[in-house]
């Protein structure tokens, strides 16, 4: 497997990055400590809306509302209004069950790309079989779907595997939620007896230095199911946007509130033209101890030991790049890994 991986260093100040379904900064045991934990979906998220605001491929959208783009397409491809909304409706039932509330979306959200909608119609009005167009159109301009994935419960043959992994990211060391007590003063109670706080409140968060850890598995995108139909120098600036976006995307929640905006420590960039998918957390499974130079620096002199040791008695494990040991910063770290 023809691989790139990235080990990610990075601290956030007080944040609630990624909530439970009560509210809470989301955690995990791991060598039986609590840690501070951001899941995969959450990272997948942010990397994938970064990398579409600042890059050029990556126009996949999830959504159930699949009839009017479908029967849209249709008529700009020539059918008349009533064929394209037959055929539209058709379309859909083939990725997920029409919901009964609403006709005019489905039950489940599908990942598709103006590109592909497109090909599909185009398909279909030259008279080319619904599912065989579905199945031969290409994804050139959704990198998003070519990397992350997509599922359709409906037809397995219609999913695509993800090229690239992500994992949950984890504290390198043991870290507890805190409770933030807030008021909000009511502005006109003036000097009223009662005045001051209009309401009162708790949040909860966290603060901690995470590792996190994705990989892109290059055979898999160049393949024609995925970013095939791109040359390429075409998949390069793809892979360049991805990375880029991965290392400097932060999970929306409550930045008005907790602004958490900061930037990895050290990333660590591995180039395996052989191998497997190998995380480096185990460096932590002993949790880093607090001490003078701080989570950050320790994590990092940790996992750098725990990757010599892997060496020692596995052999190799690629050609190593530190971003902050690469002369020309980031733009040269992303020409070197993707090169």
């Amino acid at each position: 497997m023809n691989l790139i991986e990235l080990h990610i260093l990075q601290s956030f100040p007080v944040s609630c990055l990624n909530r439970d379904d009560v509210g809470s900064p989301k955690s995990a045991l791991f060598g039986g400590i609590k840690r501070a934990r951001i899941s995969s979906q959450c990272l997948k998220r942010a990397s994938r809306i970064t990398a579409a605001r600042n890059g050029a491929g990556f126009a996949g959208i999830r959504s159930r509302h699949l009839l009017s783009p479908f029967k849209e397409a249709l008529i700009t491809a020539g059918l008349e209004e009533e064929a394209a909304q037959k055929s539209a409706e058709e379309l859909c039932k083939l990725f997920s069950k029409p919901d009964s509330k609403n006709p005019e979306q489905v039950t489940t959200a599908v990942y598709l790309s103006p590109g592909e909608i497109k090909q599909i119609a185009e398909a279909i009005n030259g008279g080319e079989d619904a599912k065989k167009a579905i199945k031969n159109a290409t994804r050139n301009d959704a990198a998003d779907i070519a990397l992350f994935g997509r599922m359709i419960a409906n037809d397995p043959n219609l999913n695509v595997e993800g090229a690239a992994m992500f994992s949950h990211a984890l504290s390198t060391h043991r870290a507890d939620n805190e409770i933030d007590f807030f008021s909000a003063v009511d502005d006109r109670k003036g000097d009223a007896e009662d005045a001051g706080a209009g309401m009162i409140g708790t949040l909860e968060f966290n603060s901690a230095t995470y590792y996190r850890y994705v990989a892109i598995n290059l055979d898999l995108l160049a393949d024609a199911k995925h970013l095939g139909g791109l040359t390429e120098d075409e998949r390069k600036d793809i892979l360049k946007a991805f990375i880029r976006a991965s290392l400097i995307a932060v999970p929306g929640a409550r930045q008005n509130s907790m602004n958490a905006g900061t930037l990895p420590h050290e990333v660590l960039g591995i180039r395996k033209t052989s191998g497997q998918p190998l995380q480096l957390i185990n460096a932590f499974e002993k949790p880093v101890k607090p001490q003078a130079k701080g989570f950050a620096v320790s994590s990092l002199e940790e996992m750098k030991i725990h990757l010599d040791e892997i060496e020692k008695v596995w052999g190799a494990q690629g050609e190593q790049h530190y971003l902050t040991q690469t002369e020309g910063g980031l733009e040269s770290f992303l020409d070197t890994l993707t090169q």
